[in-house]
C-alpha cells in the first residue's frame, strides 16, 4: 500500500530579549517521525509532504491523487491546500484542491484527517474545513469555530464499536491523550473510539471510497509520551490505513 502523507511540520522563530538587547532564531521541526515509523513497520510506502511543501506540491487532481491507496491530512489547514503558488502569488485560475481530493474518494480512494491546532476547525478556526468538500467527504461534520478540546487533566479513550476492523490486534485499554478536535458524527458514520461524548474515530463511507477522523494527535503535544510507546500505535495507524483502502461501505 501506498499513502501521502501531509503535514506535521512547523517552524518556530523566536524573539530573544536581554536588557536592551534582542535577537531572534529560528528552528524546523518535524513531527510524523513516529509515524511514519509506524507505516513503515507495517509495510505501507508513505510519500510524506511536510507542511511547507503541501501549498506547491499537493496533487491537484483526483486522477494524480488516484496512485495512492489514502491520503492522510494531519496538522495542516484547509488554506494550503487551497492556496497554490499559482493562484496566491499568481493570481491564476487553479484546481480547488479540496475538491479533487472530495472526488478521489468519491471515487474509491481513501481519506484520514488526523487532529491538531491546523486540522478541522483549530485553533481560532484558522484551519477552516468546516463547508469545504473536505468536509463534505469526512464522516464529521466540523466547527465554524475553534474546536479544541485542551485536556491538561489527560482523557481515556473508550471503544465504543468493538469487533470494528480499525481494533484489530490492538491492547484493550487506551493510555490519555491531553486533548483532541470536537467534532461531530454524521448520521450513518461509525464512531469507533471515543473521548468522552465525541468522537475520537469515526469511520465512513462516501460514494466508492472510505474516510475516517481520528481527532486528536499523532505526535505531542496532545499525544504524550503513554500514546506515542503504547503497544497500540503502530497498529492503530496500518488499521485504519488498511481500512481505508478497502473499498466501498463502512
Amino acid at each position: 500500500m501506498r499513502v501521502l502523507l501531509c503535514g506535521e511540520s512547523w517552524v518556530t522563530h523566536s524573539l530573544h530579549i536581554k536588557g536592551v538587547d534582542s535577537f531572534t532564531t529560528s528552528s524546523y521541526t518535524e513531527g510524523a517521525g513516529q509515524l511514519r515509523a509506524a507505516l513503515a513497520a507495517s509495510g505501507i510506502d508513505a510519500d510524506y509532504l511536510p507542511g511547507h511543501l503541501v501549498p506547491a506540491r499537493f496533487p491537484g487532481s483526483a486522477g494524480e491523487l488516484a496512485r495512492y491507496d489514502a491520503v492522510i491530512l494531519s496538522d495542516i489547514g484547509a488554506n494550503s491546500l487551497l492556496l497554490s503558488p499559482d493562484t496566491f502569488e499568481r493570481s491564476a485560475v487553479a484546481p480547488n484542491r479540496l475538491g479533487e481530493l472530495a472526488r478521489y474518494v468519491a471515487d474509491g480512494g481513501g481519506l484520514l484527517m488526523i487532529g491538531g491546532y491546523l486540522s478541522f476547525a483549530g485553533i481560532d478556526g484558522k484551519a477552516r474545513y468546516h463547508a469545504t468538500p473536505a468536509e463534505e467527504a469526512l464522516p464529521v461534520t466540523i466547527s465554524a469555530t475553534d474546536d479544541r478540546a485542551e485536556m491538561p487533566q489527560g482523557v481515556v479513550p473508550a471503544v465504543t464499536s468493538p469487533g470494528h476492523p480499525v481494533l484489530a490486534g490492538l491492547p484493550a485499554a487506551w493510555p490519555a491523550l491531553l486533548g483532541y478536535n470536537r467534532v461531530a458524527a454524521k448520521p450513518d458514520a461509525t464512531v469507533v473510539v471515543g473521548v468522552g461524548d465525541d468522537p475520537l474515530i469515526a469511520c465512513g463511507g462516501y460514494h466508492a471510497g472510505r474516510a475516517a477522523v481520528f481527532t486528536s494527535d499523532c505526535a505531542p503535544h496532545w499525544g504524550p509520551p503513554g500514546f506515542l510507546d503504547w503497544p497500540g500505535y503502530a497498529p492503530l495507524w496500518a488499521n485504519l490505513v488498511t481500512w481505508l483502502a478497502g473499498g466501498a461501505g463502512s
